[in-house]
């Protein structure tokens, strides 16, 4: 396949979160010749020492900045001649959006726009002909929730999002959407499954389950923990989202899939398996023995499944990794760092 669309210098939102951190070394090693400036205004889940082995690259620069910050956004855009802004920053735990949804309000529904507002004016109004790109990385949740016998997700099923977190990126989907059918702003959207891999702060379950069990700590699982999500390695995502924008067609929705559906229980016993081969002599082998059922939080969707079908046939998109392979990957990631997840970290039930 050959790509139509050659972006040059980018704009990452949320760059030093989980996903953009990730997609920045992915990016920059794809393409060395590219210039990917960061944005990221460092909450919680947000870490600059992420990015440190970028310094003193002269093809990469990090603002620290909210989306919020439209003169901030409109500045970046012109002075760094950015053609392509690749979306990422939210509020994204689900678990923080039913105890506190402003916040998820606010950045996820009204960030994006006054990201789409800044590109509107520097794109499109102060510019003529300018070829460009602005990617919004979405989630699955906004479908809602599937039995165990319904079809997959895909990109036309109906939006019924359940939780305040997956009500305000339905919210930022539509409001994209709005902005390339009305403004003519070339737009492209991805909607992802669950994301597990390196630099995942330890509130969402995989890294919790690691760091829980590594230190002899109870892992929750919520109810019976049989719910179902499907398992995207990170670099499997960037790769797909690297296809929407080089090559996906502008205004439409790509489902980005792992083909990976675990449900939550046997994917903790699966990483206990994992580290009762990798530490036999241990003190919490066998570590299955952490495993604690917790309340079910409010509202749980029972289970999410990703029909990729499109961005495979139309892009050529195949994840590359397998869950076993993924999982092996991360935890050895984790291993190496200590420092990432033996912090003070307030926790929440598992994912």
């Amino acid at each position: 396949m050959t790509p139509h669309y050659h972006p040059h210098n980018l704009l990452v939102t949320g760059g030093a979160g989980f996903i953009g951190t990730n997609f920045v070394y992915y990016w920059l090693q794809q393409y060395p010749d590219t210039r990917v400036v960061v944005l990221d205004a460092l909450t919680y889940a947000g870490c600059y020492e992420n990015l440190l082995m970028l310094e003193g690259n002269s093809s990469f620069r990090f603002v620290e900045g909210d989306i919020l910050d439209q003169t901030l956004v409109e500045q970046l855009l012109r002075d760094e001649n950015i053609d392509t802004l690749v979306h990422f920053a939210a509020e994204s735990h689900v678990d923080r959006s039913i105890y506190g949804p402003d916040a998820f309000l606010k950045t996820n529904i009204d960030g994006t726009h006054s990201l789409l507002k800044a590109a509107k004016k520097v794109w499109l109004d102060e510019k003529s002909d300018f070829t460009h790109r602005f990617h919004h990385v979405s989630t699955d949740e906004v479908y809602g929730t599937l039995s165990a016998t319904d079809p997959a997700f895909t990109e036309i099923t109906p939006y019924a999002p359940n939780s305040p977190y997956a009500a305000s990126k339905a919210a930022s989907d539509h409001v994209v959407r709005a902005y390339q059918h009305t403004y003519g702003l070339q737009t492209t959207t991805s909607n992802c499954s669950n994301n597990y891999g390196p630099y995942q702060y330890p509130e969402k379950l995989i890294p919790l389950a690691i760091s829980n069990l590594l230190q002899g700590k109870a892992v929750p699982i919520y109810g019976d923990g049989q719910q179902i999500r499907d398992w995207l390695y990170v670099d499997d995502h960037n790769r797909g989202i690297d296809l929407i924008i080089r090559s996906g067609r502008v205004g439409e929705t790509y489902n980005i899939g792992g083909n990976n559906e675990q449900a939550n229980l046997s994917l903790i016993h699966e990483l206990c398996a994992l580290l009762d081969a990798r530490f036999p002599d241990s003190q919490h082998v066998p570590h299955n023995q952490h495993i604690t059922y917790v309340t079910d939080r409010p509202g749980h969707d029972r289970r999410y499944a990703i029909d990729n079908s499109k961005i495979c046939r139309e892009l050529g998109y195949e994840p590359i990794e397998t869950f076993q392979s993924g999982l092996a990957k991360t935890v050895a990631w984790y291993l190496e760092r200590p420092a990432f997840w033996q912090g003070d970290v307030k926790l929440f039930g598992a994912h």
